[in-house]
C-alpha cells in the first residue's frame, strides 16, 4: 500500500483572499488591511470606538491629479466630538499607512459599532464530577493522566 504524498493545508485567508478584496473594493478600500489593522493604524484608543466604513474617492478629472478620498468611520455616539478634534492625527496616521496622501478628509457617522462577542472563559468543572469520572478510570495507571481524564470527562459531561 502506497504512503499518501505531502498534502499542504492552506490557510483560509488565502483560500478566501479574492473574495475579501472584491467585497472591499466595493466600498472603495483600495487593501483591506485598513479595515483589518485599524487598531494599528488609528490606534487603540480611537479604534475602540469608530470603525472604517468606506472610501468615497471623488471622479478623476481628465487633466488633473487625483483628489484624495474621503474616509467615512462610524463611530459611537459620545465619542464623535472627540474624533472629530483627533481627525488631523487620524488622517496623518492613515497617510502614513498608504505611504502617500490618499485621505483629504474624514466623515463622521454616528452609530453603534458592530463588535464581535468574546468568547467566555469556560468555568472548570466540578470537583466532585471529577472524582466521580476518576473513579471509573482506575486501570490508567498514570497519575498525571487519570486526572486530565477525569477533568476531561466531567467537562464532557456537564456538556
Amino acid at each position: 500500500m502506497a504512503k499518501p504524498g505531502f498534502i499542504s493545508a492552506k490557510p483560509l485567508s488565502v483560500l478566501l483572499s479574492d473574495v475579501f478584496s472584491d467585497a472591499y473594493a466595493k466600498q472603495g478600500f483600495a487593501a483591506r488591511e485598513l479595515v483589518t489593522r485599524w487598531a494599528e493604524i488609528a490606534g487603540a484608543e480611537i479604534a475602540a470606538h469608530s470603525q472604517p466604513l468606506k472610501m468615497q474617492w471623488p471622479r478623476p478629472v481628465e487633466g488633473q491629479p487625483q483628489e484624495p478620498a474621503t474616509l467615512v468611520l462610524r463611530v459611537e455616539g459620545p465619542m464623535a466630538l472627540e474624533i472629530q478634534h483627533s481627525s488631523d492625527v487620524i488622517l496623518a496616521r492613515v497617510n502614513r499607512f498608504f505611504g502617500w496622501s490618499a485621505v483629504g478628509r474624514l466623515a463622521l457617522r454616528q452609530a453603534p459599532l458592530s463588535r464581535r462577542k468574546l468568547a467566555a472563559l469556560p468555568r472548570p468543572p466540578d470537583p466532585k464530577a471529577v472524582a466521580r469520572v476518576a473513579e471509573t478510570l482506575s486501570a490508567v495507571e498514570d497519575e498525571q493522566l487519570r486526572a486530565a481524564l477525569a477533568r476531561l470527562g466531567a467537562s464532557i459531561k456537564r456538556n
